[in-house]
């Protein structure tokens, strides 16, 4: 699988300073962030365009109520794949097809891959577990963790 290095960018105590406002709420105006941050709003406006063209940034996202896309389940699951970087890059494919995966991370330890899915029900989930592992011949074991409530994020009550 390909790895791609960051590269090497000078961030100072007023890029981290934004960096942690904008990921608490990314639509707070130029002049809310320049009180917050102590800089100028033109100079909070600079930083942003550069920390975005430097892919600091790298997306300006809103996080939406899953119950309000009909995928109010989520699930977690540890997948264990047939050893092979030809294998990893196919599963990885597939994965990206699916519309149920919101995350899917290539791990240590003893799974290979770490999904987040969101689902409409339980039913759809064994239905993507069939589809998705059980009809892969690569998939040498798969475990599921069903999330009850989510404690700490951006959806945590």
């Amino acid at each position: 699988m390909g790895s791609k290095m960051a590269k090497s960018v000078a961030l100072d105590r007023f890029d981290h300073a934004l960096l942690a406002e904008m990921q608490r709420d990314n639509q707070t105006s130029a002049r809310v962030l320049a009180d917050r941050v102590g800089l100028s709003q033109s100079a909070v406006l600079r930083r942003l365009r550069r920390l975005r063209a430097e892919r600091i940034i790298t997306a300006d996202i809103s996080v939406v109520n899953p119950e309000y896309l009909g995928a109010p389940v989520t699930v977690f699951a540890l997948v264990s794949l047939d050893h092979g970087a030809r294998t990893y890059a196919d599963f990885a494919r597939k994965l990206r097809g699916r519309s149920e995966v919101k995350l899917a991370s290539y791990v240590t330890g003893d799974a290979d891959f770490v999904l987040t899915l969101r689902l409409e029900s339980m039913a759809a989930y064994a239905q993507f577990a069939i589809e998705v592992f059980h009809d892969d011949p690569n998939v040498s074991e798969y475990h599921t963790y069903v999330a009850m409530r989510e404690m700490v994020g951006p959806g945590a009550l």
